[in-house]
């Protein structure tokens, strides 16, 4: 009997042995690496560090401060511009976000949308997609999805100061923010749970963390300390925006797409007089539309809402035929389309443009680290998807961390992290792909490809079930 209790004991103190001078191993890597920099300037050591503090990075930091079993954790977030005073401004911001049903539902749990009414937001409630090149569209709307919207315009500015305000209140106490923060380099682990991984400011400053997370954009320093491989590629196409006035005050909850040879034009609704344009374009064409006088720069943007492109007759002898068949069996062949709203001015100063682009990386994750958002991927913004897919990052991450907690494991744990790199690439891959494929097949106006796409179009149209099952996909 007392042999059994000696075996039971050993058995039960060697892990603890062998924990304990993993501990102390790691603590003495960790002073060796930190005694290399000025004396005084380590800062300190936290759980959790968050590098970068856009609108994925504040609201991770947000959840986490917000979430039960992760309002424990000592939290840092770094974010490299400079804390200012938010002023909502009459005119409306030239960058904004369509966000998905699901997204609203976790700014819901952690009280930013409130903050959101209370400023502005518009609703989408119906969506029309057209073809430049046929009479071929697709429609969506809010009664498609069980009577709930279809998504919800914000601006950029207008979230990310929801977010902050909610993060800056006192029921979050584990949170510390330092803007301003100038990242000079990161040291990670090369190896589960060897070490922890180390944070060098540009002005000396050092901190350590037990899990880093990578919130910083498409051009993500994290991803590159991984090493990991990043897919990627230029559109050779840039994204065109500003603040629309429209010709007639409308209910305005329509988001228009045409797709043009030369890429997607779309109007978001911003009120009952303006909207928010996304003109995808070749950066020639770009650089002429910026350089035009306004009148000009409103006179092509009605020309490429409206204008009668090349057809072709064959195209559409076979549109018309599917139409009549769909029809005559019942289903909706596209015939009712409601029009665009004419344009009549833009915001003075609105017009900017930006760079297009696809982006992945082939592992979300490393040890010790995690990439969320545009650092683990970037898509276009055709189907205004990018910001959805990195709030679907966060909460996949913190449900999982919260799961990893409450099981009595590491938050660094690798098969955690793995789940989290799994659930999180078996949605945004497909997603990214499809809109990949999108913007390639409406690239090219030759009538074969104008003949697939456009009964394609026509048939997703007039079939219900896959029309939910889309806006189900985009929803998440």
């Amino acid at each position: 009997m007392l042999l059994d209790k000696g075996i039971y004991s050993a058995c039960v103190w060697v892990p603890k042995i062998k924990t304990s001078l993993r501990a102390i191993t790691s603590v003495r890597k960790l002073s060796s690496s930190i005694s290399s920099h000025e004396e005084g300037k380590y800062k300190g050591k936290y759980d959790v560090i968050i590098a970068g503090g856009g609108m994925v990075g504040c609201t991770l930091a947000c959840v986490m401060g917000k979430t039960s079993l992760l309002s424990n954790l000592r939290v840092l977030l770094l974010e490299g511009s400079p804390d200012k005073k938010f002023e909502l401004k009459p005119e409306y911001s030239n960058r904004v976000v369509a966000l998905s049903q699901n997204t609203k539902t976790l700014m819901n749990s952690i009280n930013v949308w409130g903050h959101i009414e209370k400023m502005r937001l518009q609703p989408v409630r119906h969506m029309q997609v057209w073809d430049a090149c046929s009479d071929a569209l697709i429609t969506f709307s809010s009664t498609d999805i069980m009577d709930d919207d279809v998504a919800y315009i914000v601006e950029n500015d207008v979230l990310l100061h929801a977010v902050n305000t909610e993060l800056k209140s006192p029921e979050i106490k584990n949170i510390e923010v330092v803007y301003g923060a100038k990242i000079e380099g990161y040291e990670i682990p090369t190896t589960h749970g060897s070490q922890e991984s180390i944070v060098k400011m540009s002005n000396g400053d050092t901190y350590s963390c037990q899990l880093l997370i990578g919130a910083d954009g498409a051009n993500s320093a994290v991803r590159k300390a991984m090493g990991v491989q990043y897919l990627s590629w230029n559109y050779d196409q840039m994204g065109v925006v500003a603040t629309l006035h429209l010709a007639e005050e409308t209910e305005n909850t329509t988001a228009w797409q045409r797709f043009l040879p030369t890429g997607p034009v779309a109007l978001l609704p911003l009120d009952s007089k303006r909207s928010s344009l996304v003109w995808s374009t070749s950066n020639t064409h770009a650089k002429e539309l910026l350089n035009l006088p306004q009148e000009q720069f409103v006179d092509a943007l009605n020309d490429a809402l409206w204008k009668q492109y090349p057809r072709s007759s064959s195209v559409d002898a076979c549109t018309s035929w599917v139409g009549s068949w769909l029809k005559s069996v019942g289903l909706p062949d596209g015939a009712e389309r409601q029009l665009p709203p004419s344009v009549r001015d833009i915001a003075p100063g609105s017009r900017a443009a930006f760079p297009l682009g696809f982006g992945h990386s082939t592992r979300y994750i490393a040890p010790g680290v995690a990439l969320v958002g545009d650092a683990a991927h970037r898509v276009h913004p055709l189907a205004g998807q990018g910001v959805n897919l990195g709030f679907g990052d966060v909460k996949d991450l913190a449900d999982l961390m919260s799961d990893c907690i409450y099981a009595g494991y590491d938050i660094t744990h690798h098969d955690w992290l793995e789940r989290y790199e799994s659930s999180r690439q078996r949605h945004n891959v497909p997603t990214q792909l499809a809109v990949d494929a999108l913007n390639r097949l409406y690239a090219f106006d030759i009538p074969p490809l104008v003949l697939i796409r456009s009964v394609g179009l026509q048939i997703t149209n007039a079939l219900h079930p896959i029309k939910k099952l889309i806006m189900s996909h985009a929803a998440t």
